[in-house]
């Protein structure tokens, strides 16, 4: 299985990627070994996630959500969270 995924870093920006162990990959993001990005602005909190099928389609998936607006991807966050209400 693969994941899209965003990340809440601890300056309140949004990080987006994908990994097929995502909690390996959150864990690698916290010790400063995941993306340079996200090094200074540790630790990072997942809030969002979606199981993909394969590589390409979670690719294509992280790239259609870092075209998105930061209130779109807030939009796409809190949908999530009332779905798993």
């Amino acid at each position: 299985m693969n994941y899209t995924y965003i990340l809440q870093c601890s300056d309140g920006s949004l990080y987006t990627g994908w990994t097929n162990d995502l909690e390996a990959r959150i864990q690698a993001h916290n010790a400063g070994r995941g993306a340079k990005y996200t090094r200074s602005r540790r630790p990072v909190k997942l809030v969002y996630y979606e199981c993909i099928e394969t590589k390409e389609e979670a690719m294509r998936r992280e790239y259609a959500i870092k075209q998105l607006n930061r209130q779109q991807k807030l939009q796409l966050i809190a949908q999530r969270r009332r779905d798993n209400l």
